[in-house]
């Protein structure tokens, strides 16, 4: 098994310079789509240069859809479907040590994870032959038959709990809290998770909400590697094949949309720290809005661009008030934040905020000038390549396309619709999308107003 694992890992190092043959940063990417008769999407990027394959498998199952008391729902049944199979067809049970020996022993990986919006599963192996339907067989067995062992869910239950516990003697860990509370409020982006909610969490709550929600009709399945249609259509199947068949896939419950703020927030919180840390900004939008690119070219030039943007220059270039300072948004299925993040000397944290809010204010009402947003251009349209030259990147992209409903040639016109973004478009996208007058501000450190 040794020569497996060393056939991986240099398979994996070659990744870094190969780009599927797809020579111009432009070139088509054929993306496959269709849907297997139990309902699963399945969606394939052929991709032979190396003999791998890299698998998501993506279901509405995310924190979104957790009881607000019972915060971390998701993340723990994500967490404890990796701990164990059960005993089925005359196979034996695989305790959490076994089923780690055993991908190990396959020089392959597959494990869960829940974010907001999503639950899913990664499975990453070589395509020999000889290994491939081994592979796809444990997988398929740790998808369906979890054996969901309470005692380890207790053991890993106290973990997470003295990790949670830490975590918040650490100022940044305070500044995210307070920030996301104030900005989602009641919405299930804003949960948090405590050693509380994680208490009233069982196994049951677990088999329960895997059992609604994990089904091969609210699949979408990608991949993309070494392999055809046909083999792609029976590796999905197999997958999904020990998970229960048939039956009504009724629509899931709707979550409500973020609310919108209705005023100002501003929270100062005592800590004793040579720095403060700061947190600004409000909710955002959706990742199916029209306004996307325009707001990703403008987020670009704001403070998404690192050294280049206009929140760099005019808080560290010009007044030395941080190393580094960013703005990030997080579309999802519901309006993930926008947010501007710095570190500040304790003593200069209200200076700083002021800079911030004044910066973001220009933006809003002014835009971009044409230099900054033919820089972003270049940037962006120049380091395309670079977003798609693994399987892993190439994979993160079509499973974006799968679930947000994109068009399957999205990747095709990314560049052109990057190149197409006027400033106006930005200015317009930006009034549109944010209120600088009505902006959370957390600062936790500073030495207050």
């Amino acid at each position: 098994m040794k020569i497996i694992k060393t056939i991986a890992t240099g398979a994996s190092l070659a990744l870094a310079t190969a780009v599927f043959g797809l020579k111009p940063a432009h070139a088509a990417i054929p993306i496959q789509h269709w849907t297997q008769p139990g309902g699963a999407q399945v969606y394939l990027v052929e991709s032979p240069a190396i003999p791998m394959l890299d698998v998501q498998i993506d279901f509405d199952a995310g924190s979104r859809r957790d009881p607000a008391p019972q915060a971390g729902l998701a993340a723990a049944t994500a967490l404890m479907a990796g701990k164990g199979v059960a005993a089925r067809g005359g196979q034996d049970a695989l305790d959490e040590n076994q089923l780690g020996d055993a991908w190990a022993d396959l020089g392959a990986a597959f494990g869960a994870r829940a974010g907001a919006d999503r639950m899913s599963f990664s499975l990453r192996t070589l395509t020999d032959p000889a290994l491939l339907p081994r592979v796809v067989a444990l997988a398929a067995r740790q998808l369906g038959e979890p054996s969901w062992p309470d005692a380890v869910w207790r053991r890993e239950r106290e973990r997470l709990s003295a990790a949670i516990r830490e975590s918040r003697t650490r100022p940044a860990t305070l500044a995210a809290l307070a920030f996301a509370h104030a900005v989602y409020g009641r919405h299930p982006y804003g949960y948090e998770t405590t050693p509380e909610t994680l208490a009233r969490i069982q196994v049951a709550d677990m088999k329960s909400r895997y059992a609604a929600l994990i089904a091969p009709c609210r699949a979408k399945v990608s991949l993309v590697g070494a392999v055809t249609r046909a083999q792609a259509d029976e590796i999905a199947a197999q997958l999904l094949s020990r998970l229960p068949q048939g039956g009504a896939c009724a629509p899931l419950p709707a979550v409500p949309e973020v609310a919108p703020l209705a005023r100002a927030v501003d929270e100062r919180i005592p800590f004793k720290s040579a720095q403060a840390h700061v947190l600004m900004g409000q909710p955002g939008y959706k990742r199916g809005d029209p306004d996307f690119f325009a707001l990703l070219v403008g987020n670009h030039i704001l403070g998404g661009g690192d050294l280049t943007s206009r929140l760099m220059e005019e808080v560290r270039e010009k007044r030395g008030l941080s190393y580094g300072v960013y703005s990030s948004f997080a579309p999802g299925l519901h309006a993930g934040a926008f947010t501007v993040e710095l570190q500040t000397r304790s003593d200069q944290a209200a200076d700083t905020v002021g800079v911030l809010r004044q910066v973001v204010r220009d933006f809003v009402a002014q835009g971009p000038t044409e230099a900054e947003l033919q820089a972003a251009k270049d940037n962006l349209i120049g380091g395309f390549a670079l977003r798609i030259d693994a399987n892993g990147k190439l994979l993160d992209n079509v499973t974006n396309i799968a679930w947000n409903g994109l068009p399957l040639d999205y990747l095709d016109h990314w560049t052109e619709r990057v190149s197409q973004v006027t400033a106006a478009d930005i200015q317009a996208a930006f009034q549109r999308k944010l209120q600088p007058d009505r902006m959370v501000t957390v600062v936790v450190g500073g030495a207050g107003r």
